[in-house]
């Protein structure tokens, strides 16, 4: 396996009391807030275990606390290892 290749992984991160409650807000206020909440806390996470440059955050997810990344697999065990998150899996294509 390449080490250095950049492939899609989807990062899923652990329970977080804060993204509940703005989830449970339905207004577009706090969808809004949700969203500008979610992009930071991912991209603080990426910012605290990977040197800046080195991936590309594609999007955050906000129907569950996640965000899709492109990363090496060294990367992807980097974020695995971090207190954070939950689960990393690399991109499947389906025939």
């Amino acid at each position: 396996m390449d080490e250095t290749k950049s492939e899609l992984h989807f990062v899923f991160m652990n329970y977080d009391p804060e993204y509940e409650r703005l989830l449970s807000n339905k207004t577009k206020r706090g969808a809004h807030e949700l969203d500008l909440y979610l992009s930071r806390k991912h991209d603080e996470v990426l910012g605290k275990y990977l040197r800046p440059g080195t991936y590309n955050k594609t999007l955050s997810l906000v129907i569950v606390d996640g965000f899709a990344v492109q990363i090496t697999e060294t990367q992807a065990n980097v974020l695995r290892s971090a207190k954070e998150v939950r689960i990393v899996e690399k991109d499947q294509e389906l025939a």
